[in-house]
């Protein structure tokens, strides 16, 4: 296979992890109580859109790309159990099983050579690099919830420090 695909896959993986960076960086100097607390009528709270996000990675890289056979909470009765933050859990433990999901992510994401080969998802066939823009989009969406969040929780806004 030819080079043709490296700068495209790479710079999809460069903003993925940027915004990885930016919902990791919301938590900087959050409260434990903060974090869990749920600020918007739906419940979510700055950690169940992390957890939630961890689980998007495990969906989309372990399960469809790599074909893994993986765990979920919920189900059909619980659509919303990856928000649901348990008794137990604290900043560092959810931000440990995101960074996994996103390590395994990264793993499977440097195997890849062929953005335009399919996985089925969803009832149908979608193409690799559809799903990475897809990450794209789902993780700096849920980042920008998490600054919304976070505003309603110190008064604390803005983008992610430049690198």
């Amino acid at each position: 296979m030819t080079d043709l695909n490296t700068p495209e896959l790479a710079t999809l993986g460069r903003y993925l992890d940027k915004y990885r960076g930016v919902v990791r960086w919301k938590l900087e100097g959050v409260t434990e109580e903060a974090a869990r607390r749920p600020m918007v009528p739906s419940g979510t709270s700055l950690l169940g859109v992390i957890q939630h996000l961890a689980y998007v990675e495990r969906w989309w890289f372990q399960m469809v790309i790599a074909g893994d056979d993986v765990e979920f909470p919920g189900g059909e009765d619980d659509p919303d159990a990856d928000f649901r933050i348990e008794d137990g859990q604290t900043i560092q433990s959810v931000l440990d099983f995101y960074e996994a999901e996103c390590h395994r992510s990264r793993e499977i994401l440097a195997g890849l050579e062929d953005l335009d080969a399919v996985r089925p998802a969803h009832g149908s066939d979608v193409s690799l690099r559809r799903i990475l823009v897809h990450m794209v989009e789902e993780v700096a969406r849920h980042a920008g919830h998490m600054d919304i969040i976070r505003e309603l929780i110190d008064g604390e806004t803005g983008g992610f420090p430049e690198d």
